[in-house]
């Protein structure tokens, strides 16, 4: 399999025409045409817009797409001329649909700058590509991988019937080009970039090809556009899951000390493992109503996954590892789904597998990219088998590469991540240079933006007046944060826990 997409034909005509297709600082003089509008969630009257795209950008007279975006105007009047956008997750969160969350992170900034959320093309209400939701499907129907496969090939042939279900033009190149047209439309001089997650790949993509329109960039979580997605779920899965056992074995402490409740979690863990799949009987938690079902590796897999995300919902897995070993799954499958359950966070994934499948897996080899010793290569064959009917897209070999950055760029890394470790935030702060600097939060998972005094750290990168001023900067707050400690389920009176003397 080759290791980069090779240009082809509408490539080279989309690169050829994308200053034709941008609206030029002339056409777009006059200040666009803002709606007022509510946003469930903020509580003061923001601002709606849309602009228009092409579908396809070497036929600019073919289908369109509305790209909505969303701004919620600096209150100061003497308002500095950049705003801050927000680049979301995913790939496949919605903007627009997450801003409400990101407000008290972003609030001291949108003193005197706007904030902007676009719907990224494939999302929210931009041309969305969503499946149907599937959170309320009984258990066994949710893990069957034939049924999930089955379920995707119908949502991909209804999407395909949309007037912009042409799925290959979701790319994340073509995606950061209506952002600059959105730039352009709202007159604003530079961007001050804010990417979470697979955010940060766009925010590099834009920087990429946008350098002049960026003034300050913060990377929260780096996904860069080499991670190959479904290797890396793997890797980073396992190291994040072997630290949470490591960090067990260390924690002695009396009492409440994870060692002493948890003596033997590994051995739990690999029992739990060496007894699947089997059949099992468990709440189903949206509707509480019983549920048999075969449990599967995999679905043990994404379930232990799914909390390592968030340190304080990590705290938790030893004693929902051990029930579980036991053969009661209800704290497992309930800590699993703890995260997925927020609308905001639900993602299109028809614009995600066109994303995953044009950009990833084509690099995903099956002999040279390492993988966990429990998860192994359970994400990448379902990627594989998705991909291999899903519609691709053309990659530019040029989006692999991370230059120099021209300006300051500040990246955030929780060192419990799951998802995007240091190692790749180290790898791309290498790549930009001089002008980049990487902060690593030992204890911090998913988000590191989301501690309270990054805040802070975050508001002096942006508003530094100068860029010599900008870095480096002080995190020496967050660096020394703790694991929280492990959660211990209460015990009856004159109860020893296991493993107590």
């Amino acid at each position: 399999m080759p290791h980069h997409h090779r240009s082809t034909r509408w490539v080279q005509i989309a690169t050829a025409v994308v200053s034709l297709l941008l609206p030029t600082a002339a056409t777009m003089a006059a200040k666009p045409a803002l709606q007022a509008c509510r946003v469930e969630g903020i509580p003061n009257e923001v601002q709606c817009g849309t602009v228009q795209r092409p579908l396809d950008p070497a036929r600019p007279n073919g289908p369109q797409i509305d790209v909505h975006y969303l701004v919620v105007p600096a209150m100061a009047r003497n308002k500095q001329p950049d705003a801050v956008l927000l680049l979301a997750g995913g790939p496949g969160q919605s903007a627009i649909s997450v801003a409400p969350s990101v407000m008290s992170r972003l609030g001291r900034l949108n003193n005197r700058r706007d904030l902007v959320f676009i719907d990224q093309r494939g999302t929210g209400q931009s041309a969305p590509l969503q499946c149907a939701d599937e959170s309320h499907l009984p258990i066994q129907e949710a893990l069957d991988p034939a049924a999930q496969l089955k379920r995707l090939r119908q949502c991909k042939e209804s999407l395909e019937k949309l007037p912009y279900g042409d799925l290959r033009f979701y790319t994340t190149t073509l995606a950061m080009q209506d952002f600059e047209a959105v730039r352009l439309q709202l007159g604003v001089t530079q961007w001050n970039l804010v990417g979470a997650s697979y955010g940060t790949r766009a925010a590099l993509e834009y920087q990429r090809q946008f350098p002049g329109s960026v003034r300050r960039t913060v990377l929260d979580g780096v996904a860069p556009p080499d991670m190959v997605l479904p290797a890396s779920f793997s890797v980073d899965g396992q190291a994040a899951l072997d630290a949470l056992f490591a960090a067990c074995e260390k924690d002695t402490q009396a009492g409440r000390g994870c060692a002493r409740r948890f003596p033997t979690l590994r051995q739990e863990w690999q029992s739990l493992l060496a007894g699947l799949p089997r059949t099992v009987t468990v709440n189903q938690p949206m509707t509480g109503i019983p549920e048999t079902f075969k449990l599967t590796r995999s679905a043990v897999l994404q379930s232990v996954r799914a909390p390592l995300y968030a340190p304080a919902l990590a705290a938790a897995l030893p004693a929902a590892i051990r029930a579980a070993a036991q053969g009661r799954y209800e704290g497992l499958l309930g800590l699993s789904g703890a995260l997925a359950s927020s609308k905001a966070l639900r993602l299109a994934m028809g614009m995600h597998f066109s994303v995953v499948c044009t950009e990833d897996v084509p690099r995903l080899t099956t002999d040279t990219q390492p993988v966990g010793a429990d998860f192994g290569t359970s994400d990448a064959d379902l990627y594989r088998a998705v991909c291999s009917f899903w519609p691709r897209g053309a990659v530019d070999a040029d989006f692999y590469q991370v230059p120099k950055a021209q300006t300051p760029v500040l990246l955030l890394s929780g060192g419990a991540d799951p998802a995007t470790p240091p190692r790749h935030g180290a790898r791309v702060a290498t790549a930009l240079g001089a002008k980049a600097q990487h902060i690593v939060v030992p204890q911090a998972g998913h988000g590191v933006m989301s501690l309270g005094c990054m805040h802070d750290v975050v508001f002096r990168f942006i508003t530094a007046a100068t860029d010599a001023l900008a870095l480096p900067q002080d995190a020496s707050c967050a660096v020394h944060i703790p694991r929280p400690d492990v959660f211990l389920p209460p015990i009856a009176p004159n109860t020893k826990a296991a493993g107590q003397p």
